[in-house]
């Protein structure tokens, strides 16, 4: 999954292979007022964060986050997480369920999650905030 958004999207903006533009990292520890969380995946805006910085952490909130929920992770990742996303203004944040085939999509608005999107299966989606490529789901889940 990350290899589909890192490769046209995580580069500078305008160049060859992709409409760049972010910083997207796997599993990045975040320090988010007094919360530290790890996504599986998240990812800032270059206009927004033009350096990385050269940390151990982050305290900056990216602009995407990703969580991939299992059995294990599906409270923190759907209560805990979602919540301190929200408050400190993720605006996107994806949940993928492997086991049941899905991504869900939300955006943040006013403070609340919307449902951007729900996907599922074999489908092929343009999903926020990287509706610039096709992603194919099928690729993400693991074989039967």
């Amino acid at each position: 999954m990350g290899s589909d958004l890192g490769g046209p999207f995580d580069r500078p903006p305008g160049g060859p292979g992709g409409p760049g533009g972010w910083w997207i990292l796997d599993e990045p520890e975040l320090h988010l007022g007094p919360d530290v969380v790890v996504p599986d995946l998240a990812g800032w805006r270059r206009e927004r964060v033009p350096r990385l910085p050269n940390a151990a952490f982050f305290d900056v909130a990216p602009d995407w986050a990703c969580e991939v929920v299992s059995p294990a992770t599906a409270a923190a990742d759907r209560v805990r997480k979602m919540r301190i996303y929200a408050r400190e203004s993720v605006g996107h944040l994806w949940l993928v369920e492997p086991l049941a085939r899905t991504l869900e999509v939300y955006r943040l608005e006013n403070g609340r999650w919307i449902v951007a999107g729900t996907y599922g299966g074999s489908e092929r989606v343009r999903a926020e905030p990287f509706e610039a490529i096709e992603l194919e789901l099928l690729r993400w889940w693991l074989e039967p």
